[in-house]
């Protein structure tokens, strides 16, 4: 069974949208460690080290998701799990910016796959799963 960490990331409290993903992603099999809300990088990190998961899916609302997840593939890499998928999610920006460069910056941050504000869970599960190798 693959194991994937979420959460929302940062001073972040959405929490609704996080109980669904983690509701979706068992449903699917999956074992799903949620660290909740309020959650700093680390926390995903050490999450996915001690249990050993394929993927950290971090979800962002507040629009502070870009200067939240700043460096984090680099943390990943120190902390001995660099090849991880990294997902991000939400409203990861500030303001109304073409999803695009959004998506760059998010890529040349480390992160495999980025989606933009309203995408629903069940929409990446074909990709998660292909990325998982199911």
């Amino acid at each position: 069974m693959k194991t994937i960490v979420i959460g929302v990331i940062g001073a972040d409290v959405h929490a609704v949208g996080n109980k669904i993903i983690e509701y979706v992603l068992k449903n699917e099999g999956y074992n799903v460690v949620n660290i909740g809300v309020l959650s700093p990088q680390e926390d995903f990190i050490n999450a996915a080290v001690e249990t050993n998961a394929q993927a950290i899916l971090v979800s962002s609302l507040y629009g502070h998701g870009e200067i939240d997840c700043r460096g984090m593939r680099d943390k990943c890499i120190e902390a001995g799990i660099g090849d991880i998928l990294l997902y991000v999610g939400g409203n990861i920006v500030v303001g109304k910016q073409d999803f695009d460069d959004v998506k760059r910056r998010f890529e040349e941050m480390g992160f495999n796959r980025i989606y933009p504000p309203g995408t629903p869970i069940e929409a990446i599960l074909p990709t998660l799963k292909a990325d998982l190798g199911e």
